[in-house]
C-alpha cells in the first residue's frame, strides 16, 4: 500500500486541499466587497466515513459551491431562544453587494486555523509512519 492510498492522510489531504479554496473563494469574496450585486460564496465543507474516505466519493477536483445569503449556517442542535441569524435586509448594501467584511476576515482566520491544525497533524503523520518505518 502506498503511503498516498492510506485514509487518514488522504483525508488530510483532501481536508488541506479544501482549505486552501476556501481561502481563494474568501478572498474574491473580500476583494469584491465593493462589487455591486455581489453575493458572498463559501464551500461546502467535505464530509468523511469513519475509516476517512470521503463520504460523497467525489474528487477533489469537484467541490460543490454554495451560494450564501450573507447569513451563516445555524448550529446543529440545542434550542436557543435568541435567533444568531436574526440578521435583516441591512446587511445587504444599496448597490447589493452582501458582503460584510467582519464576517468574511472571521471566516478567512478560522479557515487559516484549521488549515494549520490539518497541517500539523499531516506533518506529524509522515513522521510516525517515518519512525514505524526505522528511518528516522
Amino acid at each position: 500500500m502506498a503511503i498516498s492510498d492510506m485514509p487518514m492522510l488522504s483525508a488530510l489531504r483532501t481536508k488541506m486541499q479544501w482549505h486552501q479554496e476556501r481561502q481563494r473563494v474568501l478572498a474574491e469574496n473580500v476583494s469584491n466587497s465593493d462589487t455591486p450585486n455581489f453575493k458572498p460564496r463559501d464551500l461546502v465543507e467535505p464530509k468523511f466515513d469513519k475509516i476517512g474516505n470521503a463520504a460523497a466519493g467525489g474528487a477533489m477536483g469537484q467541490l460543490p459551491m454554495m451560494r450564501a445569503s450573507g447569513t451563516s449556517i445555524a448550529g446543529s442542535g440545542g434550542n436557543s431562544s435568541f435567533a444568531a441569524n436574526n440578521r435583516g435586509g441591512y446587511e445587504t448594501r444599496p448597490a447589493g453587494n452582501a458582503v460584510n467584511l467582519e464576517d468574511e476576515m472571521m471566516k478567512v482566520s478560522a479557515n487559516q486555523m484549521d488549515y494549520a491544525a490539518a497541517t500539523s497533524l499531516y506533518t506529524r503523520s509522515l513522521g510516525l509512519l517515518k519512525t514505524a518505518i526505522g528511518k528516522r
